[in-house]
Formats: C-alpha cells, structure tokens, sequence
C-alpha cells in the first residue's frame, strides 16, 4: 500500500482528488431516478435513445416528465418519449403522449412531427388489419387504426403543407385511401351474401361520395347494382350498370352483351350449411 505522507504534497493531492472523483461518480451511478436531476436522467435518456435502449429510455424519460413537468427537458421530453414508444411497438402509448402534446403545445415548431408520428403509430398498429381480408372476416375486424392513421396524416398535411414530413403523409395517405375504399365494398359484398341489400347500398355510395378518386369505384357500382336488384329497383339497377360499363366496360361482373353478373342473387343463395351455422364467421 502507498505511503502517502512521504509523496510529494501536489501528487499526494491530485491523487485524493482522483480517489474523490471516483467515489462520487460511483455514488451518482447508483442514484435512483428520485435522486438523480433533471439534466442527468435527460443526459442518460439521451444515451440510452443512441444505443438503442429504448426501454431505459422510457424509464428516465418518465421519471423526468414525472419530477419535471415544467422543466428545461419538458417538451422536448415528451417528443422522445412517444418516439421511444413507438420504437418498442407501444403504438397506444405513444398516440397518447403525441395527443397531449399536440393539444398543449399547438404551436410549437414540433407539433407537425408530433401529428407524424402519431399517425405512424396508427399505421404499424393496423397497416395488416385489412390486408388480405376475407369476406367471411368483416364483422370481426376492426378497421379503427387504418381510419386513425388516415385522419392524422390528412390533418398534417392539410395544416403543415410544407412540412418535411408532408411528402411521406400523402404517400401514406394515398395507400389508406384506397384500402379504406376497399373495405367498404369488402363490407359491401359481405351485406349481400347475409341478404342485407340496404346495408351494402350505403357501402357503396360512401365509396361513390368519400372515395370516388380510388380504383374501388367500380367494384362499389357493382356492388350498388347488386343492392337495387336484390331491391327489384330494376331502374335505378339499369343506371348504374350503364355508368359501370362507360367506367369499365371490363369489369368481371360485365359478362356477354354487358348482362350484369350477380354475384349473390337473392334466389340462388350461396352459402353452405357451415356458413349459416357460424353467421359467415368462419370459412374454411
């Protein structure tokens, strides 16, 4: 062990002045997020959010929302916090935090981000939910995410034009539009095979009024045909089939001399004994 009185005064100084430093780092490493200020639990957020430790950074950056509510780290903080959230796939959590900072903070030279990433919070939470989707699966699936997202990324664009993140939104915003559109005539058809022609009429209009740029258009006037011949609306039938051949005169439900195709007539019903049992439920 050293003999510190025979080294020199300045070494022997500089040397307690080392052993300090040490101590004292090893006590601030063992602070609880209660003890630690708010520059330190920022300092150690911001470490963990570039190494990719998105969990601890949720920690510091709650205890630093938490403690510090009105402190220098606080918006800044929270715009973190909803990206760390949605980086661990805590879509709700970070709708949540982007609301509140959006409704507190509305004009702040962020909040467009903030629109942003909640609307990318909705996308990865529904972007699969109508992918794909069977008829048979309507009534169990919830397009909520798929709408959420389609509203943010609209109001972005509608009040920040210019943002940098604009471009990226109306992409986004084109490829909910046509799935959106989708789903309405998915529900439409769906209303027709359970014998609901009223129902799947609405679906299609709402395609005609609220999506009519979407290649959806024509499947929505078949589906409208459909409904006004399940209806013996023979007239109103006769119209939209004209409008359907001007529009696409190639539609699989166009056959020989433009004969309209049902795809569910109302006398010849389509479902088999299981699909009956289950409600259309299931289908396998």
């Amino acid at each position: 062990m050293p003999d510190f009185a025979r080294l020199p005064t300045t070494l022997t100084q500089l040397l307690v002045a080392s052993l300090l430093i040490l101590f004292l780092s090893g006590c601030a490493g063992n602070l609880s997020n209660e003890e630690k200020s708010e520059s330190q639990l920022y300092q150690e957020a911001q470490e963990a959010m570039d190494d990719n430790q998105f969990s601890i950074a949720i920690e510091r950056l709650q205890a630093l929302e938490t403690r510090f509510p009105f402190g220098q780290y606080g918006d800044q903080a929270q715009l973190e916090l909803m990206y760390a959230y949605y980086k661990t796939t805590q879509y709700e959590a970070a709708r949540a935090v982007a609301n509140r900072f959006i409704r507190l903070n509305p004009d702040h030279p962020q909040v467009d981000y903030a629109y942003y990433l909640r609307g990318m919070a909705a996308w990865d939470g529904g972007r699969h939910a109508l992918e794909g989707l069977e008829l048979a699966d309507i009534s169990q699936r919830d397009p909520g995410s798929t709408r959420e997202a389609y509203g943010d990324f609209r109001r972005l664009i509608e009040r920040f034009p210019d943002s940098d993140y604009a471009p990226d939104a109306a992409q986004r915003l084109r490829y909910l539009k046509n799935l959106l559109a989708a789903q309405e005539v998915h529900i439409g058809r769906f209303y027709l095979r359970r014998g609901a022609p009223i129902a799947a009429i609405n679906r299609g209009q709402e395609v005609l009024e609220g999506y009519a740029d979407t290649p959806a258009v024509p499947d929505a006037l078949a589906v409208l045909v459909e409904g006004y011949l399940h209806l013996d609306n023979q007239e109103e039938a006769e119209r939209l089939k004209q409008l359907l051949i001007e529009i696409a005169p190639q539609h699989p439900q166009l056959g020989n001399n433009q004969a309209f195709i049902q795809l569910h007539p109302t006398d010849q019903p389509d479902k088999t004994l299981w699909q009956l049992l289950t409600f259309d439920l299931l289908n396998f």
